[in-house]
């Protein structure tokens, strides 16, 4: 275990641990003893204060709000979607119903417009709306769903999926 700790510190020393990548440089050296003979085993790690700063802003970001911070551009978190459709009955319609199912939510509320996903996991196929990164946000937008499309509203729920938010 020591020894797979040593070669995961050299392969990663390159420009952020030098203290580790010039003890790592001298092939002829045995690594581990010296390691055991200067610090008694314990590796000492010295982190330029730059990453470090780093590090622990971005601890509290997340710390702040129980949730990891949204960079620019396109985030995959996990969080949770509506499910509208599941069903793998009637094979040759699946499709066609999953997606008309899913624009009529659409077409009633616009605001989850480009956020309709449908996807085939034989047998069934799965319409879902949304992303939410709360369970409490999706369970609001599910009620407010059902009270509007009545006849689904048995068939519609909240689930855990990996979701997109684009900041």
């Amino acid at each position: 275990m020591r020894n797979a700790l040593i070669i995961l510190l050299a392969g990663v020393a390159g420009g952020i641990f030098p203290p580790v990548a010039a003890l790592c440089s001298e092939p002829s050296s045995g690594v581990t003893e010296r390691i055991e003979k200067e610090s008694d085993g314990m590796i000492v790690i010295d982190i330029p204060p730059t990453i470090l700063d780093l590090l622990v802003k971005e601890d509290e970001r997340r710390s702040s709000s129980g949730q990891p911070a949204l960079r620019p551009g396109v985030n995959k978190l996990a969080g949770y979607r509506i499910q509208v459709f599941s069903d793998g009955r009637n094979q040759g319609s699946l499709e066609a119903r999953a997606r008309a199912r899913a624009n009529a939510v659409v077409a009633r509320f616009p605001k989850y417009r480009g956020q309709v996903y449908t996807f085939s996991s034989a047998p069934n196929w799965y319409a879902r709306i949304g992303n939410f990164r709360t369970s409490a946000e999706a369970e609001a937008a599910l009620l407010e769903i059902k009270r509007a499309f009545p006849q689904f509203a048995s068939e519609m729920r909240v689930v855990k999926s990996s979701i997109v938010i684009i900041k």
